[in-house]
């Protein structure tokens, strides 16, 4: 899907808006999507993502790259992973980012669309390990506002980083589609 198209389809025929118009510049980084409430999240970080130019990756159990379900998750940018690994699985995810030319990485701290109380630290350790900046992204499904937020360093101090990043979300309270599943950010 080219870039007119995809700008097409978020703004137009779904009203939302775009905050920041420019990629990231680098070849690899994180990118934080926040709050992940619904699986529509994807789909409107997907078109945003190409109305700019830019690739996103996620990952995905391996599991669904089977036909026909594959091919299609693969255009769209998404990368097979083996999470029977347990508790390996950081060290598979930063293994893969490692080894990609050119990766920005999709991720939701939450871990998934249910509330919760705490996030998960993956994404830190992601971007600790492979030297690369996070990105502060959200969705505002109240206000259809989209953007790949502010570059956030990371740090030696895992903690810190997350209380300095759950400020910044704080500060404007992105309300996701589901505003009921946004527990942490109360």
């Amino acid at each position: 899907m080219n870039a007119k198209v995809a700008k097409f389809l978020l703004c137009k025929v779904l009203g939302w808006k775009m905050l920041l118009v420019e990629p990231p510049r680098e070849e690899k980084c994180v990118v934080l999507g926040v709050p992940h409430t619904c699986i529509a999240d994807f789909f409107i970080f997907f078109l945003y993502t190409r109305a700019m130019g830019d690739r996103m990756n996620v990952f995905v159990k391996k599991e669904f790259f089977k036909w026909p379900l594959g091919p299609i998750l693969k255009s769209l940018g998404a990368i097979p992973v083996n999470r029977a690994h347990g508790a390996g699985i950081l060290k598979e995810y930063i293994r893969i980012f490692k080894e990609k030319e050119h990766i920005h990485l999709a991720l939701s701290p939450e871990g998934t669309r249910k509330p919760v109380a705490h996030w998960k630290l993956g994404f830190h350790a992601i971007a600790h390990e492979s030297g690369v900046p996070v990105y502060l992204g959200h969705f505002e499904w109240a206000r259809k506002e989209i953007s790949y937020g502010p570059r956030f360093e990371v740090s030696d101090d895992a903690e810190a980083d997350l209380r300095k990043i759950q400020s910044y979300y704080k500060s404007f309270n992105p309300q996701g589609k589901h505003p009921d599943r946004v527990a942490y950010l109360k």
